[in-house]
């Protein structure tokens, strides 16, 4: 054997402890990287959800204001002395 073949077994004794502390390091990664994927699609169905639901809501919002002002005009046709009792004092 020459000088060179040891230097090059021993090398490779010395890197496969290293080689396997990347590899290990590089599944972390991956794993770390799967994880935050699966959070990352949980949070943004959930941001999907929250949407539909306020604008489910905003919706709800308009129809029921509508609603009351037009029960409101209802009221105040029906019973215009009742209309000018609901009014605020001059100083509000």
């Amino acid at each position: 054997m020459n000088g060179n073949t040891q230097r090059s077994d021993s090398s490779m004794i010395e890197n496969g402890p290293l080689i396997s502390r990347l590899e290990a390091r590089i599944e972390a990664l991956e794993s770390r990287l799967a994880y935050q994927e699966h959070w990352l699609d949980t949070l943004d169905r959930a941001a999907v959800r929250q949407e539909q639901r306020l604008s489910q809501l905003e919706r709800m919002n308009e129809l029921m204001q509508q609603r009351l002002r037009d029960q409101h005009q209802t009221l105040a046709s029906l019973s215009p002395d009742l209309g000018a009792a609901d009014e605020r004092p001059p100083h509000y």
